[in-house]
């Protein structure tokens, strides 16, 4: 996974992006989940691609997944990488019977793989202002309604 971090867009965090400074820290976490934390390679096994789902929460503490951080080597972006990953760790998390998903995205990408406002299922966003771009996708439905505001993982507070 660390190949897969260097790539992402460099901002000034000490010099690390903060994607690789956030993907060490969910690592480090107890809402870490291994099997849904996926890479593409190249034909030479050179990681291009990245994405992670971790253990979420919403309202009183139903369990679901963030999805992201997801990268893409510039060299392999718009060449389907991201959009390869994206469906095989959605299908991992329904494999492993995970309820839905959420995210932070843009709704023209995210809607191509069933991501829908979260607002739409009763799901809040941590941030109020991140209205229609924070999305759910309901993966394995449960009898027990999921709604209330959702909670990233810990690490996810000092970005």
């Amino acid at each position: 996974m660390n190949a897969a971090l260097p790539f992402a867009d460099p901002a000034d965090v000490g010099g690390v992006p903060p994607e690789v400074v956030l993907v060490a820290a969910l690592r480090r976490s107890p809402d870490w989940i291994p099997r849904l934390s996926l890479v593409a390679v190249d034909d030479d096994g050179g990681v291009v691609g990245h994405v992670v789902c971790t253990r979420a929460r919403v309202g009183a503490g139903h369990p679901v997944l963030a999805l992201g951080p997801i990268g893409v080597r510039p060299d392999h972006q718009r060449v389907g990488t991201g959009s390869a990953l994206v469906p095989a760790v959605l299908g991992a998390a329904e494999a492993l019977d995970e309820a839905l998903v959420g995210l932070l995205g843009d709704p023209a990408y995210c809607t191509r793989f069933g991501f829908r406002p979260a607002a739409t299922v009763g799901i809040a966003p941590p941030d109020p202002s991140w209205g229609r771009y924070f999305q759910i996708r309901t993966l394995n439905p449960s009898d027990e309604p999921v709604a209330g505001r959702f909670r990233y993982p810990a690490p996810f507070d000092a970005l």
